[in-house]
């Protein structure tokens, strides 16, 4: 029989996959010519991060992983690169969630910030190095914009409407009640 922490874990993964998927399928219909407006956050990724910093053990590297390298190979975005990214990020996300179980959510989020702006910094550097064809800065600091306003409400839904919550302080994942 299944471990009742382990089989909560898979649950939360295959929750992850399921709204992972429903974020490309939407972001991949046909709204028509969307030029001038405001590019949308990557909520893939944001997702990621929020539940991370929440409950460690709900993402699976590999997965996460997957999951934006196919997000990039079905977006028309250069394939490997923001996964490997984004993967750096959650990971160092990841080494800090028992720093900031205690902290505010303020701190939570300039944190994410910072880890956002990273990231973007590292792959407008990368492309520029490699004379890859790339997003302009501009574009890219606006989807960074859309990434951090939308860092609040990803958490809001995560903690609501999933019950992606923090683990209390000394509290370990196999012994979190199991909601």
């Amino acid at each position: 029989m299944i471990d009742p922490a382990t089989l909560h874990r898979l649950g939360f993964a295959l929750l992850f996959t399921v709204l992972a998927g429903l974020v490309i399928f939407v972001r991949m219909l046909p709204f028509g010519p969307m030029t001038g407006t405001m590019p949308p956050p990557d909520l893939i990724l944001l997702t990621g991060f929020a539940w991370v910093l929440r409950r460690p053990d709900f993402v699976p590297v590999l997965l996460f992983a997957l999951l934006i390298f196919m997000t990039d190979l079905l977006l028309l975005r250069p394939p490997g690169l923001g996964a490997a990214l984004a993967v750096i990020g959650l990971e160092a996300l990841r080494a800090r969630a028992g720093l900031m179980r205690e902290q505010p959510f303020p701190v939570e989020w300039a944190t994410v910030a910072v880890v956002l702006l990273a990231m973007t910094l590292a792959g407008q550097a990368v492309q520029a190095v490699f004379f890859a064809e790339h997003v302009r800065l501009g574009l890219a600091l606006l989807e960074l914009i859309s990434n951090i306003v939308a860092y609040p409400l990803v958490v809001g839904i995560s903690v609501f409407a999933f019950r992606v919550r923090r683990l209390a302080p000394g509290e370990h994942a196999a012994e979190a009640r199991l909601v």
